[in-house]
């Protein structure tokens, strides 16, 4: 039996003027101007643990090699990693292949409309169906993201837990009735902008500018900051590693990572635990090694702190590819926790 939150409700009032300030104030990007269930499914995915800027780019380039579920489903693994180079939490992009296959395959190349038969598909959740649902499809679905829990648990002053799934499926019952005929990609919208506007995290808020100023009680009492409760998380892993560019007649080493864990199935440069010293360096490939700047890349569970080495080998290395340095952007996608070496790559 799943858990049950009451959570307060959410003042009818406030719809018409969130929906106005919407259609005044909200902002111009590709996956709005047509907004289909493929676009909408995969901005969504997209956007998740990612910021909206960052997004843009990424999704037209997407759009352009895979304009929908059957170029998607045709493609190959590592071409749909490769445009997904950059965006991180490469779980997500296979998901995607995974689910244009099975779209194809048992919905004849179309999403379902239904709600609970979209959170079938990997990668669709609960927020994710709501969205394509709402937007896409018009039907009254709401999609509980992070922005919306933020504005729903301070205009109501109410501490929840916004990691609590039953929260959120509690804040999704609330906003239910509340979403008007004909408007419900509005209403979805508009909460998603006011959150990531102007209703911003921790002290980030803009009240000056929020159209829900006028009934939020955490406004009132001068105590926005102390909403949304969430929990302390925990201190991050800390890896010290050294990377290596291996250079051999003109072509650089990669290889590709294990097929399960963080980064699969990715190519890296190649790289030991611990940092290693020049001298230590000589003695494993018998070449100087040159010191390249350090570097360091944050994961959700974990820290890299990276050291690097250009080392000149005078014979190849086996478990190795030895690719073109063109290859490196073109061919093989390398995640951006390896983004200073690569650069460097490109630049020997």
């Amino acid at each position: 039996m799943k858990k049950e939150v009451k959570i307060k409700a959410f003042p009818q009032e406030a719809v018409p003027k969130m929906l106005a300030w919407y259609e005044e104030n909200k902002r111009t990007l590709a996956w709005r101007e047509e907004p289909t269930p493929y676009r909408v499914w995969v901005s969504e995915i997209m956007l998740q643990q990612t910021r909206v800027e960052a997004v843009k780019s990424y999704y037209l380039r997407w759009m352009k090699h895979f304009p929908d579920v059957v170029s998607l489903a045709k493609a190959e693994e590592e071409t749909v990693l490769k445009n997904w180079e950059g965006l991180g939490y490469y779980s997500r992009a296979r998901n995607l292949l995974q689910a244009a296959k099975i779209v194809m395959n048992e919905y004849g190349g179309d999403l379902p409309c239904d709600v609970s038969e979209l959170q079938k598909i990997p990668g669709i959740g609960a927020y994710t169906a709501g969205a394509i649902c709402s937007i896409a499809f018009g039907k009254k679905e709401p999609a509980v993201d992070g922005n919306v829990l933020r504005v729903v648990s301070r205009v109501n002053a109410e501490a929840f837990d916004i990691r609590d799934t039953a929260v959120r499926r509690g804040v999704a019952d609330v906003l239910r009735p509340l979403m008007p005929d004909g408007k419900t990609s509005d209403f979805t919208q508009a909460l998603f902008e006011i959150g990531a506007m102007v209703c911003k995290p921790d002290d980030g808020y803009r009240c000056e500018d929020c159209p829900l100023r006028f009934c939020c009680v955490s406004y009132e009492k001068g105590e926005q900051s102390c909403y949304p409760v969430r929990p302390q998380k925990a201190e991050k892993k800390q890896k010290d590693m050294t990377v290596f560019l291996l250079e051999y007649r003109g072509k650089i080493a990669v290889r590709k990572r294990d097929n399960k864990g963080l980064l699969a199935g990715l190519y890296e440069f190649p790289n030991e635990e611990g940092f290693l010293s020049q001298q230590r360096v000589y003695e494993k490939f018998s070449a100087c090694g040159v010191p390249l700047p350090d570097a360091k890349h944050v994961f959700t569970h974990i820290v890299w702190n990276m050291k690097g080495y250009k080392v000149e080998l005078q014979h190849p290395l086996e478990g190795m590819f030895f690719v073109e340095k063109k290859d490196l952007l073109l061919s093989y996608p390398i995640p951006s926790a390896f983004a200073v070496y690569k650069k460097i790559a490109l630049e020997i």
